[in-house]
């Protein structure tokens, strides 16, 4: 059986003074171990609710027990709740009342706690209460008690209770909504996962058997409802089924469903209720019910109970959308927040066979109602509960209704095929386009008026008229050669732009691909609500296709909004496959007029499958398009026809761009690559990198590369990272030396156009004024070859010729900053500085023992640090070409060697002399943090060579300085003159060091 409870309105109700005058009230329900409340109503004794609410009635002996409760929110740490007044009701009261139902009757309300006071009333209560589903005598009833304690008051039936309460609430409307305006403002805490339905009323629930009825209902009523999007958590399930999509809606969510109980089976889910789906009449007419069960325990939570809500957002016979709200206040933080679920049923693609198919889209998000520093955590365990649990549903499913497979959808070819036959002649589109008043009235004048000048005789001159101008002779002919004059004008005019735009399909239609590797194939099948810039509401769309830099163009539809193309546009093949196609939809004018947009879209190819993309309808977008809802039917198809031999093609063109061996990739570690960023088939990797990500904190992980992305994965204790972007998506890619923050490495800094990849927006490091994301990557074991890897992939994704050329002469200029330089060239992107000797000494060193002082070790570090260098780092010597080696370093001044206590990052370069007997080291220093240090760089060579070829000879050790100057300042002969004094005593200083440490460390090993 089952109790329906009306909650109308509450009077006089007082708490204990220290709580104020006002209450901030709201009303629990009990009956047996069920339980429901409703909202709060804030400040106010005489707050008014209208509610309702079902129970399951067990056992006739249950009570039903309604409490008023006040929330007190003043305290700083936590929320009181005290009771007002409770009432007690018996079920078994409502047997013997007509048609068991009680019309709204005031309840006094009894709190003992405010009786001990001696306060005896605490207010009252207006209910009304109908039981349904038992006898309607009492003798019939077997669970009817012998004895009735409770006075009944007569009623007129469920019709009157609903008539009473509708008139109560337009009685009290001015307060009710006075009270919902004070309740938005309460706690989000407090938020309750109930079964009831807050709408004044509410129809009978719908059984099975009328269920499709209730859908046809719906159906009359969406034409103005949109398919919503996929939320923004992810994807659960995409799959395509061999079953029409009306079909498939019923099989998941019609009442009673054998599939959901075998999934509650499956996924031990125990204590399954499913509530009536009923009609909730209001602002959005909707269907909606409730679905309540206890989920089973994990290793992590414990069994708890969940609430989904279940609400039909669209049902046209054809697309269906169901949002489920589940709540599970049980769990930890599970006050704060609500799983939101939007399964998308939509008709598939079509099949070979001619069957239909429904494509089933389950998207999810986590809705937050209070912030929390567990939102990541929360994320993170929802999305690995949801992934296993709809892992459960897909294979379920699947065993029940046969998924489709690639062999048994309609082919390329077929598809293709089938556009071809439907082409429309162009015989049959002049006749559409001429049939018209204008064309058929200027015909009908014209040959009226043939015909009146054949069956005419010709006349003497009058007035002004001579020989060959013969003039009208009254206004009513001048009237109609006006009119005719007009007439076969605006005929004129439509045959010529029916001329152009046929004209003006040009070759692109039809015409076939060329070259071998990736051939992209668009099949543009038609448009819907195109919008229109003339009065009269058409227009003559034309569509531009573009990819790669370049372009194919569809034909001319003349006034319509509704255009049928049926065309087929290929792209001539390219080595790398393309990553968007750019659409825009164009109002034809004239060969000479600039054309006026309609709406324009992009197609991400790594964010649809291939099945997606073989059948799709884009939304444009624009002002214009955006208020029609304007969208474009595609057929998308992209091949490689030289298979591997393509992809071999272009690493080995790649290669040469690095300079570095690019292997391609096993099928096993592609696949993996694919799975970890859900990439199409067609992805494949070229190298990954180990690096830490800079944000607030660095985070280490794997920079992957592909023909068509940068994606960055990291897993740190569980808690997993991992974005991607397009090469597309890039605007500049930055070198940042090294220095004390990146730990004396350099860093790649990334940034993205404005607008471009918001998909990971959690990976950048910042974000300009202008919306542009940066990303900043370090600590790569062999920076050289990963910014070369990167510079070359990014200038062939993006640029055209002339933009490639100037950035190879960036990139060239880039590389010498790391490059040898013999004894005159530039080196790091310097321009060449007068090389001055400085210094010169002849050392009683071994050469091998002095080049200790640049190979990183105990030796440098000590004289380094003596001569006055603060956190000196250094990386490892890297080979950048044959016999030529780079290193970088950091340090900062103390006070003494600089007032200004400078940092210093610096690149060195060694390579032999060309006679074999020593070694040049060339050094660019950046100073940092001191005056005009950005108008300058200081160059210094140092020339260690030993006169023979004998292990014992002395070193003699050159050195030389240089000053490159960026700016020019005035100070500069002051500032050179400065620079050469201080280098020319701290490098004699330095050698100094290095000479006693070398001569003492031999000392003591001949000691020992």
């Amino acid at each position: 059986m089952k109790l329906n409870v009306y909650v109308l309105e509450a009077r006089d109700l007082l708490v204990k003074e220290s709580k104020g005058v006002f209450v901030d009230a709201y009303v629990k329900l009990q009956v047996g171990k069920y339980k429901s409340r409703t909202r709060v109503l804030k400040k106010t004794q005489n707050p008014i609710w209208n509610e309702e609410f079902d129970f399951r009635v067990v056992d006739m002996d249950e009570e039903l027990i309604v409490s008023v409760v006040h929330k007190d929110d003043s305290g700083f740490f936590s929320v009181s709740r005290d009771l007002v007044g409770r009432v007690r009701i018996p079920i078994w009261s409502m047997v013997s009342e007509d048609n068991q139902t009680l019309p709204p009757t005031w309840f006094s309300l009894e709190n003992p706690k405010a009786e001990k006071s001696g306060v005896k009333d605490s207010g009252k209560i207006l209910l009304s209460l109908s039981l349904h589903g038992g006898s309607s005598s009492p003798s019939n009833d077997p669970l009817f008690p012998a004895h009735i304690k409770h006075k009944v008051v007569p009623a007129e039936g469920k019709h009157l209770v609903k008539s009473i309460g509708s008139r109560l609430g337009r009685l009290f409307n001015k307060n009710e909504e006075d009270s919902k305006s004070d309740s938005r403002t309460d706690d989000s805490s407090e938020v309750s996962c109930t079964a009831s339905d807050y709408e004044d009323c509410v129809d009978e629930p719908f059984s099975c058997c009328n269920f499709e009825e209730a859908i046809k209902l719906m159906q009359s009523s969406d034409n103005e409802h949109e398919l919503p999007q996929d939320l923004e958590g992810g994807i659960l399930v995409d799959q395509t089924y061999k079953v029409s999509s009306i079909d498939l809606n019923s099989f998941l969510f019609m009442p009673d469903s054998q599939f959901r109980k075998d999934l509650a089976e499956l996924q031990g889910t125990t204590d399954l209720q499913e509530g009536p789906w009923t009609w909730k009449s209001g602002e959005g007419s909707s269907l909606t019910r409730v679905v309540s069960y206890i989920k089973a325990a994990t290793k992590l939570v414990k069994a708890v109970k969940a609430t989904e809500e279940q609400t039909y957002v669209k049902a046209n016979g054809r697309e269906f959308a169901v949002m489920v709200t589940v709540c599970t206040p049980d769990v930890p933080y599970g006050n704060c927040f609500k799983i939101e679920l939007l399964y998308r049923i939509i008709p598939g693609i079509e099949l070979s066979s001619g069957e239909e198919s429904a494509r089933l889209i389950i998207s999810w998000k986590v809705n937050f109602y209070q912030s929390t520093m567990m939102r990541g955590m929360i994320e993170g365990g929802a999305r690995q509960g949801l992934k296993e649990s709809f892992e459960q549903f897909a294979d379920l499913l699947g065993k029940v209704i046969k998924p489709v497979d690639s062999a048994e959808q309609m082919d390329k070819e077929q598809m293709l095929a089938s556009l071809q036959m439907e082409h429309q002649p162009d015989w049959q589109l002049a006749i559409e386009y001429f049939w018209n008043f204008t064309v058929l009235s200027t015909i009908v004048m014209g040959l009226y008026i043939t015909l009146h000048i054949l069956l005419s005789c010709f006349g003497t001159h009058r007035s002004l008229e001579f020989g060959g101008l013969d003039l009208p002779d009254t206004f009513g002919e001048l009237f109609v050669s006006g009119v005719l004059f007009l007439q076969l004008e605006r005929v004129f005019y439509m045959i010529s732009h029916f001329i152009q735009a046929r004209l003006h399909r040009g070759n692109d239609h039809g015409v076939r691909s060329q070259g071998d590797g990736w051939v992209l194939t668009v099949a543009l099948v038609e448009g819907s609500n195109i919008a229109s810039m003339d009065a009269a509401g058409l227009s003559d769309p034309y569509v531009v296709l573009s990819c790669n830099g370049k372009t194919r163009t569809s034909s001319v539809k003349l006034q319509t909004c509704d255009p049928q193309w049926n065309e087929i546009l290929e792209f001539d093949a390219t080595e790398e496959p393309p990553a968007v196609l750019d659409v825009e939809v164009f109002d034809f004018d004239g060969p000479f007029d600039q054309a006026a947009s309609l709406g324009h879209a992009e197609v991400n190819f790594l964010k649809h499958t291939s099945t997606e993309l073989a059948d799709i309808w884009v939304p444009l977008e624009g002002k214009l398009a955006q208020a029609s809802q304007s969208k474009l039917h595609l057929r998308i198809f992209l091949d490689n026809n030289n298979g591997i031999e393509t992809i071999r093609e272009y690493l080995t063109k790649m290669e040469k761009e690095v300079g570095t061996k690019l292997n391609l990739r096993s099928p096993h570690r592609n696949s993996t690559f694919q799975k970890l960023f859900g990439l199409p088939p067609e992805e494949f990797l070229i190298n990954d990198f180990s690096c830490y990500l800079k944000r607030k904190m660095p985070l280490q992980g794997r920079l992957f590369l592909s023909a068509r992305i940068v994606g960055f994965y990291a897993n740190l204790f569980g808690h997993k990272t991992k974005f991607f972007f397009l090469w597309e998506d890039i605007e500049d890619v930055e070198v940042i030396p090294p220095s004390l923050a990146s730990v004396g490495s350099p860093s790649l800094v990334i940034t993205l156009r404005k607008g471009r990849g918001f998909d990971a927006k959690h990976g950048a490091k910042s974000q300009d004024e202008d919306g542009r994301l940066r990303f900043h990557f370090q600590s790569f074991v062999s920076f050289n070859v990963v910014s070369r890897t990167i510079m070359a992939l990014w200038r062939t994704r993006t640029l055209n010729p002339e933009i490639k050329g100037k950035m190879e002469e960036d990139q060239q200029d880039q590389d010498e900053r790391y490059a040898q330089i013999e004894d005159s060239g530039p080196f790091l992107g310097l321009e060449d500085a007068n090389m001055l000797k400085i210094y010169s000494v002849e050392l009683p060193l071994k050469i091998k023992s002095l080049l200790e002082m640049f190979d990183g070790g105990e030796l440098e570090h000590k004289v380094m640090g003596k001569s006055g260098c603060l956190n000196y780092t250094t990386t490892a010597w890297e080979v950048v070409r044959p016999d030529v080696f780079e290193r970088h370093l950091s340090y900062k001044f103390n006070r003494n060697v600089s007032i200004f206590g400078g940092e210093v990052t610096s690149t060195q370069q060694k390579s032999r002399i060309v006679d074999g007997k020593g070694w040049i080291v060339d050094e660019v220093m950046i100073l940092h943090d001191v005056p005009f240090g950005d108008h300058f760089r200081v160059h210094v060579r140092y020339q260690i060579e030993t006169p023979t070829a004998m292990s014992t000879s002395p070193s003699h050790c050159q050195i030389y300085l240089g000053i490159a100057w960026l700016k020019s300042t005035k100070f500069q002969e002051r500032m050179v003159r400065n620079i050469t004094d201080k280098f020319t005593e701290r490098l004699k200083e330095i050698f100094e060091l290095a000479e006693r440490e070398i001569l003492f460390a031999g000392e003591r090993e001949t000691f020992a």
